[in-house]
């Protein structure tokens, strides 16, 4: 397929994915990619999570659906798998809890009746992986995310798209990627 690309999958913390509320297609088109701006700056459209497998459950009612909650961390992802996420359902049907995970999956909004915006993950891919490769992971996202607010501070045409849509607390955020390399030590 001429033209066609694969989203680069941003590392995220659950926080800082919890906290975003502005999504957006650069296309009119309802199934053009929907992007996340964050509250460090990142454009995301595709996540790579990793965490501790907590909660993995068939809710559907007609056809298998899964709602599995990961754990990092700062918080926790709502990760959604059911028919057009096939492989990633057979796998967390047979992962039981608590397991150690990583997951690479499109980012989703939906908006609450009461306004609120609820952010899951639709997994494309999951592993099992073991606590040494989790904390890998929790080292390079402190990583990105450090980077992400350092661009922030520094490009002011980049700060001034996100300072539209946020008051970043940049403060909090360091100190969330600090409280998180804490648990690897």
């Amino acid at each position: 397929m001429p033209g066609y690309f694969r989203e680069i999958a941003v590392r995220l913390f659950a926080k800082e994915l919890r906290d975003s509320c502005v999504f957006y297609r650069e296309e009119g088109d309802q199934y053009a990619p929907q992007y996340v701006l964050t509250p460090t700056g990142a454009r995301i459209n595709r996540v790579l999570i990793a965490g501790t497998l907590t909660e993995n459950e068939n809710i559907g009612t007609d056809s298998e659906y899964y709602r599995a909650r990961i754990s990092d961390p700062t918080g926790t992802f709502m990760v959604y798998a059911g028919q057009y996420q096939a492989e990633a359902m057979r796998i967390l049907s047979e992962m039981e809890t608590p397991a150690f995970v990583t997951v690479v999956g499109k980012v989703s909004a939906f908006k609450a009746d009461d306004g609120n915006i609820l952010v899951s993950v639709r997994p494309e891919y999951i592993q099992k992986i073991d606590q040494k490769d989790r904390d890998i992971w929790v080292f390079e996202t402190a990583q990105k995310t450090h980077e992400r607010i350092m661009d922030l501070e520094n490009d002011t045409a980049k700060s001034a798209d996100v300072l539209k849509h946020y008051l970043p607390d940049f403060f909090g955020y360091r100190q969330m990627t600090a409280n998180a390399l804490e648990t690897i030590r």
